[in-house]
């Protein structure tokens, strides 16, 4: 919701292609950088492996975000979650990934002490759409990474997986905008390998509920996570924000664990876990060299600033 690449000087030393993929309700902009060798030679990844490619690696990408969407989206009639929620099926008849999100679903119940649940509808039924959205991030962001395109920022919606240095010993830059004052950002957070996740009631309202009282969440305006999978770190994100004022025991649990994290309350104030720190100017800033954490519960089965 909240994680903006931000804007600043082109390099000349990486070029690059935007692509923005409307699906799963959103909009998903794919960022790639391609390293320039020597000036002299002006050679690139692009060139030297040809636009085809380039074209290939991007429809791989574009691919696993349209496939996630028809897989699980509630919306869609003849989606495995629809016919799931129909009974027509049972888990065992989906194909893998399908069982994997359900049951990193449930694990991520588990983790949060049910405040991420899967379960929590109206009718009783399944919904792990709460990370569904940063699951296909990942799973596009692992396919240009199979295909070599190595240097990348997948936003899913304000949700970021970012890998590799968009410009000579720069990391990608992604800004935390402030749910209570729009424009402005709370925080930036810097790496090369990670994934940044923000959940909030600004944006989204009455769509994050608490499933123990079953009221609409209050308390925090919204968290921002951060570490190696953007699913979980959406989840975990999500979970907070229902919690609210009962979340400082989760985060704890989850910096223990090597996660970080950002919350705003609703009165403004920020609380952070050790990664972030206030800068003079009151800017508030996490920089990783690595993902923060490589850490991921087991499912039991086998806006970026100076780019």
């Amino acid at each position: 919701m909240s994680g903006h690449p931000t804007a600043g000087p082109v390099d000349e030393e990486r070029l690059g292609l935007v692509r923005a993929e409307p699906v799963m309700g959103t909009l998903v902009s794919i960022d790639v950088r391609f390293p320039v060798g020597p000036a002299s030679s002006g050679r690139t990844w692009a060139r030297v492996r040809g636009p085809a490619a380039v074209d290939v690696a991007m429809a791989a990408a574009v691919g696993a975000l349209h496939r996630a969407d028809e897989d699980f989206s509630t919306f869609k009639p003849t989606s495995w979650v629809s016919r799931l929620r129909r009974d027509e099926i049972s888990l065992d008849d989906c194909p893998r990934q399908v069982q994997e999100v359900f049951r990193l679903a449930a694990t991520c119940r588990d983790r949060t002490s049910g405040y991420f649940d899967p379960g929590w509808r109206a009718d009783g039924t399944l919904d792990p759409t709460g990370l569904v959205k940063g699951w296909a991030a990942d799973t596009a962001s692992a396919a240009l990474t199979a295909a070599g395109l190595t240097t990348h920022c997948v936003n899913a919606a304000g949700d970021l997986r970012v890998r590799g240095r968009p410009g000579p010993r720069r990391p990608w830059r992604v800004g935390i905008a402030d749910p209570l004052h729009r424009g402005r950002f709370v925080a930036v957070v810097e790496g090369t390998e990670l994934a940044v996740a923000t959940s909030g009631t600004a944006e989204q309202g009455d769509h994050i509920v608490n499933p123990r009282t079953g009221a609409a969440a209050s308390g925090l305006a919204s968290v921002t996570v951060v570490g190696p999978d953007l699913a979980v770190a959406d989840a975990y994100a999500t979970a907070a924000v229902a919690a609210g004022r009962d979340a400082t025991g989760l985060l704890r649990d989850l910096a223990r664990d090597g996660w970080e994290w950002l919350a705003v309350e609703d009165s403004g104030k920020l609380t952070y876990s050790a990664g972030f720190r206030r800068h003079a100017d009151g800017l508030v800033v996490a920089s990783f060299a690595e993902a923060p954490a490589e850490h991921r519960p087991s499912s039991g089965a086998g806006a970026t600033l100076g780019r």
